[in-house]
């Protein structure tokens, strides 16, 4: 989306997940790579914006080491902002989470209402947001861009992500899987639409977005799990809801209200539902015949995938890889 409005696009990543990409290939963009703690200053010299979402991307793989979270997450997260401010690039778009409202209960939540974070991911989150708030200044704007949870078709898919997974389950297996009572409420968000906040908050006048805090969805798209659930039995021909036995209540619970930044930015305009989304989902997984065997395997899983490569002894136990050999 970025190339395709002009912009000069450079990319940093660990590439961790190089051997993760789902159908085609990805686009070729240059890139540094570069574990994003090893950061220096010449690696965002020169630059107009960042668009930070480098870290351990959910609350399993967050659990994993919740050390090493903090490390990456939070620590890494604040010091390329610092880094940033210092090689005089104005923007710093940072990619956060609803996840920072964890337990948020059943009220509507605004950019405004109270953090309670319940797992290590969302803990890094908010500190990312309270620290990297102090730094802003005339030359220097932060924004937070809270996203609600991931959807949809991409070339990095990952079957860890709450719609994707529950397609894949009925498309698969003829069930749709679900692992908690059914009950927390969740909002959620295509990729393609997390794209387009990035996009607007990059082009956006600087008063309008300078040191905020965004919700990245709409209002509409706040779902309890079974509703979700009841979606995907509609789009995928010939499947039913099953629950898994002796599940309890999952403690993230949490309604977002979305409406700030769909009045601040007329530029972001989101395309998606969770209807439709879940109708591109199938679609795909029909077209590629996607497996049991490769649903349940590591490869489209977040925390599976590090596990393997820590098995293979590619990655240490800090998440790095052993030897360029390795890679």
């Amino acid at each position: 989306m970025l190339v395709a409005k002009g912009h000069e696009v450079v990319g940093l990543d660990s590439d961790l997940y190089e051997n993760s990409t789902f159908g085609e290939d990805l686009p070729e963009i240059p890139e540094i790579r570069k574990d994003i703690r090893d950061i220096q200053l010449e690696d965002v010299e020169g630059f107009d914006a960042v668009l930070h979402l480098a870290g351990l991307s959910n609350d399993p793989l967050g659990n994993l080491n919740p050390e090493l979270t903090y490390d990456i997450n939070h620590q890494a997260s604040v010091k390329l902002a610092e880094l940033s401010k210092q090689a005089g690039v104005s923007r710093y778009i940072f990619s956060s989470s609803c996840s920072n409202y964890g337990a948020g209960g059943t009220d509507w939540l605004t950019e405004e209402s109270d953090f309670n974070p319940v797992t290590p991911y969302g803990i890094s989150k908010v500190k990312v947001e309270q620290d990297v708030a102090k730094l802003a200044d005339d030359n220097f704007s932060p924004t937070f861009l809270r996203n609600a949870t991931a959807y949809g078709v991409s070339p990095r898919l990952r079957f860890d992500l709450v719609l994707n997974n529950l397609v894949a389950w009925a498309f698969t297996t003829g069930k749709v899987f679900i692992k908690s009572d059914g009950t927390p409420w969740r909002p959620i968000v295509h990729i393609e639409d997390i794209s387009r906040a990035f996009v607007a908050v990059m082009e956006a006048p600087r008063e309008l977005i300078h040191n905020q805090a965004f919700n990245v969805g709409r209002n509409e798209d706040n779902y309890q799990i079974r509703d979700i659930a009841n979606i995907v039995e509609k789009t995928v021909p010939g499947c039913r809801i099953e629950y898994a036995q002796g599940v309890a209540p999952d403690t993230r619970c949490y309604r977002v209200n979305c409406s700030k930044i769909l009045n601040t930015l007329p530029d972001f305009q989101p395309q998606w539902n969770a209807t439709k989304g879940a109708q591109e989902l199938y679609n795909t997984y029909k077209q590629v015949g996607l497996t049991l065997e490769e649903f349940e395997g590591p490869r489209y899983q977040r925390i599976a995938h590090i596990q393997k490569l820590l098995r293979e002894s590619r990655l240490d136990n800090n998440l790095r890889w052993r030897t360029e050999a390795a890679v």
